[in-house]
């Protein structure tokens, strides 16, 4: 299967340029697999990505391909978390999206390979795999291995709380150095389900990657031979001429989203599930987040992954990763194995020998942790168009609160009163005008709910927002409430001392206001519009709510 460029004399002119790069006549006829890579010196998950992308690469010229690398930017959502820099990190999915369009179609890639690893790269990557719907496979970077302190495991995640605890007194300056020098021990996406590992667990369950995708660590040199063979079914993808249309279905999404509510994933899998799902055409009623309580209510969480357990990526690995939850699914009927996946097979051939669940790290369908899944979508008068809470990680006491208003215009103004002990046990602290038009940007929260639990009031406090969370973030926290602020939602217009009633087994999220009353309120409310310019201006002007996957405005 030749490329564009070895059609005849017309394109000679453009293979002076390839031969200026040293290609030899052989690759000048090879089929052309452009390999996105995210590889930066900033991003921990991205540090060897560049080894992963010629591991690749070495597996597509040995399929008889000529492998093509090219860059993609990427944001480390830890590094960027409690400042302004939080407010790029949702909006660079765009970007990546774009970008990876535009590489791959202006080249004339026949195929490609996606090599990210962290939070928005890789569901940037997805939308990108689906607008160009050439064949694609995805390989990960793969996670870092849980830290250690004094014998016991540890994460990012611990490491906010640490902060937290020293804040209000319950560690010392030693303890926390202690904690920052080993919670992250080695490179790779962070150790617990966060929102990188979900996303790539996801792709994984999507059918757009390999087996062992989101689970084996980075440091492995599995991981390395887990690339080769993605450079090698890349190429058969394209002999087959099997599309990212032929492996994103509406039934894989589904699958995908079986798993995430079986393995209690981000929150932030809302979002991209929804936005890569508009990309592939199966946006509205197809995939929506009306549909994950459905999900849910039919699938039993069997995963307590870090921050909601006690178990880090690396078990998942240990005991057969994505394969083994999706083996014990499709034993009680919950996915359809007659999808194809990147492997070039269907879900159930790929399945064939995948190990069963290990009671422990992945518990059977007959003893779950709960008969439901790990994500939950809330709706009431404070949410009309729904908000979401990781309810795999709140605490029982938690399910249910009801609890007075401390609202803040903003992540800062929270984090000042949480820090000072201003907050109080039983209060539902409300920060807004942080999703995606009043961040704008919709910035992670793991630093006030890292705060909240570090001060011993993890079991106490809940936080609502029209922001999100880090994949990292434990405790009653329900992001994602819409209508934002900004666009006029009765988050805006609550008061200190408002009653919020929680209701997450019952999917419910209520102010005390009475219609009339939030009438009064909004006829003399005006949404605060935060000095913003250049590309966060462009991107306010054009997002879509968190309801529709935060995307551009078609």
């Amino acid at each position: 299967m030749n490329n564009i460029f070895s059609l005849g004399t017309d394109m000679s002119s453009q293979r002076s340029l390839l031969r200026a790069l040293g290609w030899t006549d052989d690759e000048m006829t090879r089929p052309l697999v452009g390999i996105i890579c995210a590889q930066s010196e900033i991003i921990p998950g991205h540090m060897h990505l560049d080894d992963v992308a010629r591991a690749a690469a070495e597996g597509v010229i040995a399929a008889g391909g000529k492998p093509v690398i090219m860059p993609s930017i990427g944001v480390c959502d830890g590094i960027a978390m409690g400042h302004s820099g939080m407010r790029y990190s949702l909006p660079s999915r765009e970007v990546i999206a774009d970008s990876a369009e535009i590489l791959l179609r202006a080249h004339g890639m026949q195929a490609a390979i996606f090599v990210g690893n962290c939070d928005k790269i890789i569901p940037g990557m997805l939308m990108a795999a689906a607008r160009v719907n050439i064949p694609s496979v995805f390989v990960s970077g793969g996670p870092m291995l849980a830290g250690r302190v004094r014998g016991k495991k540890t994460s990012l995640s611990t490491m906010f709380e640490q902060v937290g605890a020293y804040n209000a007194g319950r560690i010392d300056g030693a303890e926390l150095k202690n904690y920052e020098c080993n919670a992250c021990p080695t490179c790779g996406s962070c150790s617990g389900m966060f929102t990188a590992n979900s996303l790539n667990c996801l792709t994984e369950a999507l059918g757009m990657a390999l087996p062992g995708n989101g689970t084996i660590p980075m440091v492995y040199s599995a991981r390395l031979a887990l690339a080769k063979r993605t450079g090698a079914a890349v190429m058969k993808l394209l002999e087959r001429n099997i599309r990212p249309s032929d492996i994103m279905t509406p039934a894989a999404f589904m699958n995908a989203e079986t798993v995430d509510m079986a393995i209690g994933a981000s929150t932030n899998t809302v979002l991209h599930l929804i936005a890569v799902a508009r990309e592939a055409g199966l946006g509205g009623d197809k995939v929506s987040i009306d549909s994950l309580n459905a999900v849910s209510e039919r699938t039993p969480n069997l995963c307590r992954l870090a921050p909601a357990g006690e178990h880090y990526i690396e078990e998942l690995n240990e005991v057969g990763g994505i394969p083994a939850v999706m083996n014990e699914l499709s034993g009680g009927g919950l996915l359809d194995l007659n999808v194809m996946t990147a492997s070039g097979v269907t879900l159930g051939e790929l399945l064939k020998g995948a190990a069963h669940a290990d009671g422990e790290i992945i518990r059977p369908l007959s003893s779950p942790y709960s008969e439901h899944g790990g994500l939950a979508i809330l709706k009431g008068n404070l949410a009309q168009k729904g908000c979401v809470v990781k309810k795999s990680a709140v605490d029982k006491k938690m399910l249910r609160h009801s609890g007075p208003a401390r609202c803040f215009d903003g992540e800062e103004e929270a984090m000042a009163a949480i820090s000072s002990g201003a907050v109080k046990a039983g209060d539902v602290v409300v920060i807004r005008y942080e999703g995606p038009k009043g961040g704008p940007g919709m910035r992670e929260m793991l630093t006030p709910t890292s705060a909240i639990v570090g001060a011993g009031l993890g079991d106490k406090v809940a936080l609502i927002t029209d922001g999100r969370f880090s994949g990292a973030t434990r405790g009653a926290a329900i992001g994602h409430v819409c209508p934002e602020a900004a666009e006029g939602g009765v988050i805006g217009i609550l008061r200190d001392g408002d009653v919020i009633d929680i209701d997450i087994p019952a999917c419910t999220l209520n102010v005390r206001l009475t219609d009339e009353q939030i009438k009064e309120r909004m006829a003399n409310f005006t949404p605060l519009c935060k000095p913003v310019s250049g590309y966060l201006k462009r991107y306010r002007d054009s997002v879509t709510s968190a309801s529709e996957g935060a995307v551009f405005a078609k």
